[in-house]
């Protein structure tokens, strides 16, 4: 993977998000962002070494 935090480590931040068991409202945008960041590093992680060799 290419730059970027890995999956596991924003799925950590989104897990830390909903440590209280509900999502605050304040928090709805970040939550939003890491949902994005999190696909985006699964993507990379499955699928990067691929799209690297390819280019």
């Amino acid at each position: 993977m290419t730059g970027g935090r890995s999956a596991a480590e924003v799925n950590a931040e989104i897990r830390a998000l909903w440590a209280g068991g509900s999502l605050a409202s304040e928090d709805r945008g970040r939550y939003h962002q890491l949902v994005v960041e999190w696909a985006r590093a699964v993507e990379a992680e499955r699928f990067g070494g691929e799209q690297e060799l390819a280019a």
